[in-house]
């Protein structure tokens, strides 16, 4: 091989691995992508009494997420808390060490089969209109993030 091939071959190499790096995310750490939804709660068919449930003046918050994930932890906390708190208090915190179902959506407060809540027997706490919120979740190693408000039901 002459030089000129060896120079050609290099510039071609370089080229390939600038292009890798900068126009795939082939090196960037898998991240959860997060939306939400506000809907109106809907009715009950049945009329049961409700034991606690402060939230019915809210509209209910549903999360959709970019794939189908087994998510290991799930963390709701008070935007404002988290940003004067190094370890804001969680209104809802599930954990999971091995068997959670893949997900592709959720809703607020849901009850997600094979995910327990961290501390036993608590519940989630009831959301507020206008309040910021942060969730937080992971599936193994990746990770995703989410601010959010929710409103007040229309009467």
């Amino acid at each position: 091989m002459t030089k000129k091939h060896l120079v050609l071959i290099l510039v071609v190499l370089v080229g390939l691995i600038a292009y890798v790096h900068y126009f795939t995310d082939w090196f960037t750490p898998g991240t959860i992508q997060i939306i939400h939804t506000l809907r109106p709660p809907m009715p009950q068919k049945r009329s049961r009494p409700r034991s606690g449930d402060d939230s019915a003046n809210v509209n209910v918050v549903s999360f959709a997420l970019n794939g189908k994930f087994k998510l290991t932890e799930l963390k709701v906390v008070l935007a404002a808390d988290m940003a004067t708190n190094k370890y804001p208090h969680a209104i809802w915190h599930l954990v999971s060490e091995s068997n959670s179902v893949p997900l592709k959506a959720f809703i607020y407060g849901m009850d997600i089969k094979g995910m327990h809540s961290k501390i036993t027997g608590i519940r989630p706490e009831a959301l507020e209109a206008g309040v910021g919120y942060h969730l937080s979740l992971s599936a193994g190693e990746l990770k995703g993030e989410y601010d959010f408000k929710t409103s007040e039901r229309a009467k």
